[in-house]
């Protein structure tokens, strides 16, 4: 059992990137980060290598040819068993069927790419070209199963929201380490987004890793969350503040997610508001799905919202 602090987390920035090279951040572990800095990937995206002769690579990232140079260089003289893959964004995925071409290894993961939810009538995706559709795993990985390489072990923990498929992996031993991928960031909170992701899915899965006693996270941007438990628990405490905040504008009279936006995310970069009407639309998506909230049909973008009866 947890409890909430009642403070947001304290996000980190002075994450130093080191593009294209190979970084030691634990016991069998490198870290290498892509030259892809942007507002939805920070400094790029982490590479991480794990294990000694024999390893495992998680997200070997974009279709980037220094990049995946700079693994290969990392990785000479090493055999590569498997490469383990968090959800299947293009920052994350793609190169991994380059790296087995170049290496043999299994490619393991939860699953193809897919959303959280059927589209709905005239709804597109926006973040369909994001989403590598040619994603298959050679293995595909429920909750709790295990890949095993020589001194290492990676087990998938499904944590749903980012996207349907997002997975963390755990790696064995006394370190208490995952690797965390976009669930859980040290610098800004996950973009969940629908139809892609689902914020119900998303709570449930930050519940899901409070249940753990892990030490430290290795995220897929940024540097390591060094204090695991308190961290989420400050993400759990953010995201219900998010939600306060967007049944508050309903009860103001706030209709539309254009005029929630302004005022919920009035201090944020504007570049961000369109992922931000994506996040106050999964939450409305888990508010309807509760009773709380009310609009004509599914949730939508451009719906307009009241509050439910007697609430």
């Amino acid at each position: 059992m947890s409890r909430d602090t009642g403070e947001s987390p304290h996000f980190d920035l002075t994450f130093r990137p080191a593009h294209g090279e190979a970084v030691p951040v634990g016991p069998r572990v490198q870290r290498i980060t892509v030259n892809n800095p942007g507002p939805f990937t920070f400094h790029g995206t982490n590479s991480y290598i794990v294990g000694d002769r024999s390893v495992a690579v998680i997200d070997p990232g974009p279709e980037d040819e220094a990049h995946f140079q700079a693994l290969m260089q990392a990785l000479a003289g090493r055999e590569v068993t498997h490469i383990a893959v968090s959800h299947t964004h293009r920052d994350h995925s793609p190169l991994s069927r380059r790296l087995k071409a170049e290496t043999g290894a299994l490619i393991v993961a939860e699953g193809p790419h897919r959303a959280a939810r059927p589209l709905h009538a005239g709804e597109s995706n926006p973040f369909a070209e994001s989403s590598d559709m040619d994603f298959v795993p050679d293995i595909a990985l429920g909750h709790g199963e295990t890949v095993t390489g020589d001194g290492w072990a990676l087990t998938a923990l499904l944590t749903p929201g980012h996207t349907a498929n997002h997975a963390a992996f755990a790696l064995d031993g006394p370190e208490g380490i995952v690797f965390s991928a976009d669930h859980v960031m040290a610098w800004a909170t996950t973009i969940v987004a629908p139809p892609d992701g689902a914020m119900a899915d998303y709570m449930a899965s930050l519940e899901r890793l409070l249940e753990r006693d892990d030490r430290i996270y290795f995220p897929g941007h940024g540097g390591p969350v060094t204090e695991p438990a308190s961290f989420l628990r400050g993400l759990r405490t953010h995201r219900r503040m998010r939600e306060r905040a967007v049944r508050e504008r309903i009860r103001a009279g706030d209709r539309l997610i254009a005029d929630m936006v302004k005022v919920i995310y009035r201090e944020t970069d504007p570049r961000l508001h369109g992922a931000a009407a994506l996040s106050v639309l999964a939450h409305l998506e888990d508010l309807v799905g509760r009773g709380e909230v009310v609009t004509e049909g599914p949730p939508s973008l451009k719906g307009l919202y009241f509050p439910a009866p007697g609430l």
